[in-house]
């Protein structure tokens, strides 16, 4: 008997009789299923196949990710790299005086000072112990400590066991929060998951107004209340319609408020509370958005704003807007939190997944 491409039986003519063969050796069984780990996403996908924990694994969506990243630092980049090269292009052999170039290229850039003389002093360190060949390899030893900087504060995003998951956005008012909120819902909802918004920024005139058209261009509904209303009866509601529905993603605009105004960062707690009753473990991330256009007048606020917010990450809007786009690098040594967006521009799509080595590779590229 044979079998047609389809494993259907077809008759045959009978085969005239052949010489034994030698067993052959049994297949190996099947192999289970490779158990699914929650990625960014979360609930079951793989990390492999993750866009936002890391750059495309295919070399046409990496190249892209990539590009995107360049055009999001150009400003950064043509202040800061230009620099850097004369200095490379002059550079024989390093010395002392040489690396000491180094300190205002990196201040300029907004690195900050205790970043700075962190990467120069293991710059040094080097130099002294091995030596630094030439301009080339100093250049490359310098991408190496600046993205050592940024990985040093890298870390996995925990997801929970179950949806929904809890995304709590918060910050002050103009660092573009409601409008990361709404590109964000866009995000996920382009990778297959299901998003749901919440406007508990009700203090805030037309707040509302401007996440509900953000809802409409993503796809994505939105649970809101009246201007002035309570944001935790919001949040309620929010975390009720998205267990009911099934919802993967519940993503938070509050209202914008500093770590000084006591009386909102006691509605943020009660909001925290709020989501925990109805969602164990809420609000699972908690992501501060910077403008990075302010640079460490930002980071100054931040530093208090996170101790009393419990931010788990930050999301760095108006890169393209800057030419000290250090401040990422800043922020990983000083608020010792990893950037995990970044956002490029104003269209929906200008939301990225921030990966450490597309960013270091685009400034110094």
């Amino acid at each position: 008997m044979a079998f047609n491409l389809f494993g259907k039986r077809e008759k045959a003519p009978e085969p005239a009789p052949e010489p034994e063969s030698p067993p052959q050796p049994e297949a190996d069984p099947p192999r289970p299923a490779e158990p699914a780990r929650r990625s960014f996403f979360g609930f079951g996908q793989r990390e492999a196949a993750d866009p936002l924990t890391q750059a495309p694994a295919d070399e046409p969506a990496r190249r892209g990710f990539f590009d995107r990243m360049k055009q999001a630092v150009s400003r950064t980049r043509e202040s800061f790299s230009e620099s850097l090269s004369s200095v490379v292009a002059l550079t024989r052999e390093v010395d002392e005086s040489t690396i000491a170039d180094l300190e205002p290229l990196l201040l300029a850039a907004d690195i900050g000072s205790a970043t700075t003389a962190l990467v120069l002093e293991n710059l040094r360190q080097r130099a002294y112990r091995t030596g630094i060949a030439s301009g080339r390899e100093l250049k490359d030893l310098l991408k190496q400590e600046l993205r050592a900087v940024l990985e040093a504060v890298a870390r996995p995003v925990q997801h929970p066991a179950t949806a929904p998951e809890v995304i709590m956005m918060v910050g002050v008012n103009g660092t573009g929060k409601t409008t990361t909120s709404g590109k964000l819902a866009a995000l996920y909802t382009s990778h297959g998951r299901t998003a749901l918004l919440c406007a508990a920024d009700t203090f805030r005139a037309a707040a509302i107004e401007q996440l509900e058209v953000w809802a409409q261009r993503s796809g994505v509904p939105l649970i809101k209340t009246r201007q002035g209303g309570d944001p935790s009866a919001a949040l309620y509601d929010a975390c009720a319609a998205a267990k009911a529905r099934g919802i993967d993603i519940l993503i938070v605009d509050t209202a914008g408020r500093l770590h000084t105004k006591t009386d909102l960062m006691k509605e943020l707690d009660k909001m925290r509370r709020t989501a925990e009753k109805l969602v164990p473990g809420a609000p699972h991330q908690t992501l501060l958005v910077m403008d990075a256009t302010t640079g460490q007048n930002g980071l100054t606020q931040a530093r208090l704003f996170t101790e009393a917010a419990r931010v788990t990450g930050i999301v760095l809007t108006k890169l393209d807007g800057t030419a000290k786009g250090g401040i990422v690098l800043a922020i990983a040594t000083e608020l010792r939190l990893p950037v995990v967006f970044a956002g490029t521009g104003e269209k929906m799509e200008d939301l990225l997944p921030f990966d450490p080595t597309a960013f270091i590779d685009s400034l110094l590229d």
